[in-house]
């Protein structure tokens, strides 16, 4: 039975020492030059940018915090409070986003400055702000919903399908 493994067409020519020495050192520089990377790449600071996260996040959540407080001292219900809160800070995170300073604090800030609600502003605003040379009818407007629209459509009927279920069931 032939081999399996033999590819079709005229059989290999065996490679000269030339070339053999020639893909050796190939290896070797190709090792060289990986350790050499590995040495150089910068190491990740990885407390730093925890802490940083933290700070940042906390913060923009402190400041979502000042607002409900000085709302419901207004008279709001908690639950009016809390969403003229939600509405202020989507604000200020687009804004931020339109003045390119959130950009800026993600930066340093990473995950922190994502999680709060800001960061759902600023996937809106973001990719909008990117095509804003293309108009505002093809270029803000048409962008403007390319991260947070699935995110919106999914949770609207994820939203209604748990609602349904609930309804039926009890």
């Amino acid at each position: 039975m032939a081999d399996q493994t033999q590819q079709p067409g005229p059989p290999k020519k065996p490679l000269s020492l030339a070339e053999q020495i020639a893909q050796q050192q190939q290896a070797y520089e190709q090792q060289a030059y990986q350790k050499l990377v590995e040495q150089i790449k910068p190491k990740p600071k990885v407390w730093v940018n925890v802490l940083n996260a933290f700070w940042v996040g906390g913060t923009i959540c402190g400041i979502a915090q000042i607002i409900t407080l000085i709302f419901r001292e207004a008279g709001l219900s908690a639950q009016d409070a809390s969403n003229a809160t939600a509405m202020i800070m989507v604000f200020l995170g687009a804004l931020l986003t339109g003045l390119g300073v959130y950009d800026e604090i993600g930066k340093r800030a990473g995950a922190g400055s994502i999680i709060p609600i800001t960061g759902f502003a600023n996937s809106i605003v973001s990719p909008a702000m990117e095509f804003k040379r293309e108009g505002f009818i093809y270029g803000v407007g048409a962008r403007l919903f390319t991260v947070a629209g699935p995110v919106i459509i999914y949770g609207l009927v994820t939203s209604v399908l748990i609602g349904l279920v609930a309804y039926f069931v009890s």
